[in-house]
Formats: structure tokens, C-alpha cells, sequence
């Protein structure tokens, strides 16, 4: 679950995001869909922590980055993980790991919770339309991800704006 959940939220929809996609997918006969629950909870996670992130600390992040943040919400409620791509762009240091954290966090509570997903796709659509169980494990996995994501590209935003700040006094 751990690596899946690191994998697929590395490089968000890049090819290390691809193999441990396609190998979740390509074993959803073998495995009932157990690998696949577990990268359908890690699918969403960076785009939308980072867009929590954008909405909880406004302060951190310019306008244009604030309204990226409104697209990567939408785009990770259908599963489209690129929504993070301009954040991990902008600031790869500390928008990388945040993912990669909240990714495996997803991944790890949805093997926890026995979350199961039949068909090659994520995020919360895939719930909304019943192709994963159990419903309420999948989408605590994902809350819980992304808000791991989310408070931890704002610790260490804050972290880099003060250590920033103590260079600019100095």
C-alpha cells in the first residue's frame, strides 16, 4: 500500500504514476480489485490537498495559485491527479513529499479498511458511481490523505517563509 500510495502520487500522472496504475488495474481479476481500491484512495490525494491547502492558508499562495487550487479540487473529485502539477512546478521541494505523504496515507487506510475498486479509474467518482467498497472506508481514505497533503505543504511553506524571512533580517 505504501509504495502504490508513493508511486501514484510521485510524479501525478507521469509514467511512475502510470506502472503503479496500470499494475493496479491489470490485476483487478486476480485480486477482486484490492491493489486497485488502494491507488483509487491515492489517485485524488494531491490535487485535492493541495487545493485544501490553497483555501486554509490563503496568505501562502498568489491568486493565480489560489484559482489553480479551485481547478485541482474539481479535477481530483474525477480523479484527474494532474491538478497538481502547477503547485509541484512552482514549489517541488515541498509540494512533492506533501503528495507522496498524503498518497501513501490513503493508500495505506484503504488497505486498512479492505477498500475494493473493479474498475481502472479513482478518486471520489469512482465511489459516487459504486464501483468501490466499503464506500464509507474509500472516502475516509481519501479525506484523511488529502488533508495529510494538504497540512503538510503548509507546515513547510510556513517553515520556508520564516527561514526566509530570518535571511532577508539577517
Amino acid at each position: 500500500a505504501i509504495i502504490i500510495g508513493l508511486m501514484v502520487s510521485f510524479d501525478m500522472g507521469g509514467p511512475v504514476n502510470k506502472v503503479a496504475f496500470l499494475f493496479a488495474g491489470g490485476i483487478i481479476a486476480v485480486d477482486q480489485g484490492k491493489v486497485m481500491g488502494l491507488a483509487a484512495a491515492a489517485i485524488p490525494v494531491a490535487p485535492l490537498g493541495m487545493g485544501l491547502a490553497t483555501l486554509m492558508g490563503r496568505h501562502l499562495f498568489t491568486k493565480q495559485e489560489r484559482d489553480a487550487g479551485i481547478a485541482a479540487l474539481f479535477m481530483g473529485l474525477f480523479g484527474i491527479t494532474e491538478g497538481a502539477i502547477p503547485f509541484a512546478a512552482a514549489d517541488p521541494a515541498r509540494v512533492i513529499p506533501s503528495n507522496m505523504v498524503g498518497g501513501a496515507v490513503a493508500a495505506v487506510l484503504a488497505g486498512m479498511f479492505g477498500v475494493h475498486d473493479v474498475v481502472m479509474h479513482g478518486g471520489p467518482i469512482v465511489g459516487v458511481f459504486g464501483a468501490c467498497s466499503p464506500i464509507l472506508g474509500f472516502f475516509a481514505a481519501i479525506i484523511i490523505g488529502a488533508l495529510v497533503t494538504a497540512f503538510m505543504s503548509l507546515a513547510l511553506k510556513k517553515a520556508a517563509a520564516r527561514k526566509k524571512e530570518r535571511a532577508v533580517a539577517a
